[in-house]
Order: C-alpha cells, then structure tokens, then sequence
C-alpha cells in the first residue's frame, strides 16, 4: 500500500479538537512520531489551512494525544500531549493543553484502558509533558464516558456532560518554579511599545501576562480584529520571545524556531462590559478579569484552558500584574475569566504558608468523540 493506516480517535476536548492515539497503536521508536503526526494533520503547509490532513488550520486544531499505560503508580495512564506547528514541520511537547486534556479520561475509559463501572468514573492522568497528574471526573452511561448533558461551554455549540478536570501540584509545570524568573514583576522593553511591565508565571503552562492598555487595547476586541493587526501580533511575539528566554525555556534563536507555542502570551484588562460575536452583551459585573491570550502566534478564540488556570492562580499571587487588575475575590470562589467567546470560571487553591504555592486548579470542559478509525499517513 502507498500509505500506512494508524489507528486513532477524532475528539474535541473542551474548545480544542486533536487526534488522540493508542501509543500500542504507534511506532515503538518515538522518532517515528512527528512524521505521522505531521503528516496525519496536514503539516507543514504555507497556506496555513492544512488541506492535506485533519487539521483546521488554527493552533487550537491541531493537535495531537498518545495515551498509555501509566509508568507511575499514582495514576491510570500516561498522556503526552504534541502542538503541531502549522506552517513548520515541527511537533512541539514542551506544555500541555487543558482542554485536550479532558478527552483523555473518556478516552481512557471508552478505549478499554482504565476499568470503570457504575454512574461515575474518575480517572488520574500523568501528563508526561509536565510531570504532573490531574484528576478527570465524570459521568458513565453504560459503561462508557456520558456525552449528553446541560453543561453550556463558550465556545462550543450545543451543551454536554460536565468533566471536572483537578491539575494537582500544577506549579513550575515547565521550569520547575511558580516564578521562572524569581520575580512577580519584571521590565522588558519592547521595540514600538517601549518599557512595559510583565508577570511571568509557571502554572499548568508557563504564561507570560502583560497590560493590554500597554499595546493600545483596551482587553475587550475580538479575536478576529486582532488577527487583523499585523503589527500587534509581531509586538506579541517579540514578548513571547523575550519572556522565553527570561523564563530559562529556550535561547531566543530556539524560541523563534523551535519552540513557537510557550510562553502563553496574555494581555490583561480589568473587568470590562464586551460585545459577544454571537451579539450577547457580557457584562463586567459578570467576571472578575479580562483576558486575550495568544497561543502558537494566533489570538485564540477563547481562552486556552492553561493559560486560564496560570490566569487564575496569577489573580491570586500577590504582586503580580493579575492580582492588580482583577478583582478581589473569597478564596474559595472560582475567579471568573472574561474572554472572547464568553466567560470561563476557574478554581485556584493558592496556600501561602509555609511557603507561597499553588496546590491545585479545578475546571469544568466537556468532550466528544467524533470519529474512530485509520488516519493515513503517506509511507516514508
């Protein structure tokens, strides 16, 4: 044949879709992978729209899931996570994605690797990208992951069954410290913006969180008209860039090439009345910040779920650039993100003695199976 058949599931996890493997299914030489990865997607294509495979042209569609057994004792499987660059042939492991982290569980029990039986299921997932386990519960209909229910995601068309997803222990996720640079504030100068301030953070994935006042925004434009504007995301990557390198995650020659997907990049407002594309009026009143983050070079469409939880936790850390724009709020209640698509409430358990540290982020996702079977891949 012309072509080798891989065996895989099509799954949207939260506002992101990805094809999630069996890794019994791959290659057992890992340096097999990114061929088919990139291959399965579409990439790399100029044109950035992936014709040539499954992906959808955007960073939030292309995506790739390996799920295992697990290697440790504190979970049921192994998950390892891959962005797949677009316009590039380059798959990228550094970080995970929370919203493709809620299909594995379903996956996990749909696919016959985690037992589950009665009403509920809870599934511990070690995500090998960061080292950190995070905790899936949700609903069972006859055995399987439940699909139909009345949780509303922004987002996603339509409502679904409820995962809670608990990221434990989800500080230093890639550089091993809350704070990569050793600071909740640091200065950076930007080439046509000037100095700015800037809060690194390392929490679920690192984030590096600016003022959108300091790029002439004031926090509430929409995806697509930031898309438009050429000139902010060549400022945005720059920051990306710079707080790369600030953070101890790559060199700045590494950062342009290689690594495209980390920092997280977020410009941050205080809450702010916003205009919906589906024409609701979201009111500041119901969120506690607002946010417009980038992800892979693009605005992303809502938030990515990451990139929130560090938000979350950002609110919470004292001295930070989150802490001063969002709203106070218990500590025991969700801070609520305001984002293009909507709203998003995130839980961050944040313990300050005896040393300040991050002890889990909690959100909701729902998830869906789309597809299985062969994704074809051109023989090498």
């Amino acid at each position: 044949m012309p072509q080798d058949a891989y065996r895989a599931v099509y799954m949207r996890g939260g506002t992101s879709r990805a094809l999630v493997f069996d890794k019994s299914s791959l290659p057992a030489d890992r340096a097999e992978w990114d061929r088919i990865f990139l291959a399965a997607l579409g990439s790399p294509d100029p044109g950035m729209r992936q014709l040539n495979g499954l992906g959808g042209g955007i960073s939030s569609l292309s995506k790739i899931a390996v799920v295992g057994a697990s290697s440790r004792d504190d979970a049921d499987v192994d998950y390892t996570f891959g962005q797949v660059a677009i316009d590039a042939p380059l798959v990228q492991y550094r970080g995970n994605c929370g919203n493709i982290s809620a299909a594995i569980g379903p996956f996990a029990v749909d696919e016959g690797l985690v037992r589950a039986t009665g009403d509920r299921a809870s599934v511990r997932i070690h995500n090998t990208n960061t080292g950190k386990v995070i905790v899936a519960d949700f609903d069972l209909l006859d055995g399987q992951a439940a699909v139909a229910g009345d949780f509303v995601l922004p987002g996603v068309a339509g409502s679904g069954a409820p995962i809670r997803l608990s990221f434990l222990d989800p500080g230093g996720a890639a550089t091993g410290r809350l704070f990569p640079t050793g600071a909740a504030r640091d200065t950076v100068m930007l080439d046509g913006i000037g100095n700015i301030e800037i809060s690194c953070v390392d929490v679920s994935n690192p984030t590096v969180f600016a003022r959108a006042a300091d790029f002439s925004l004031d926090g509430t434009e929409p995806a697509a008209e930031l898309d438009a504007r050429p000139d902010l995301l060549r400022h945005c990557e720059t920051l990306r860039i710079t707080a790369a390198v600030l953070m101890g995650l790559a060199t700045e020659e590494e950062a342009r090439t290689r690594m495209r997907n980390l920092p997280l990049v977020c410009l941050l407002a205080p809450p702010s009345d916003a205009v919906l594309p589906s024409g609701r009026r979201l009111s500041a009143r119901e969120m506690d910040i607002t946010a417009r983050m980038l992800s892979a070079g693009q605005p992303h469409r809502a938030v990515p779920l990451t990139g929130a939880m560090c938000l979350a936790a950002c609110v919470r850390l004292p001295g930070t650039l989150g802490a001063e724009l969002g709203r106070a709020c218990a500590d025991d209640r969700d801070i609520v993100i305001g984002h293009p698509s909507g709203s998003l409430p995130v839980g961050a358990v944040v313990r300050r003695e005896p040393a300040l540290r991050v002890e889990r982020t909690v959100v909701t996702r729902t998830a869906r199976r789309l597809m299985r079977g062969d994704v074809y891949v051109p023989r090498a």
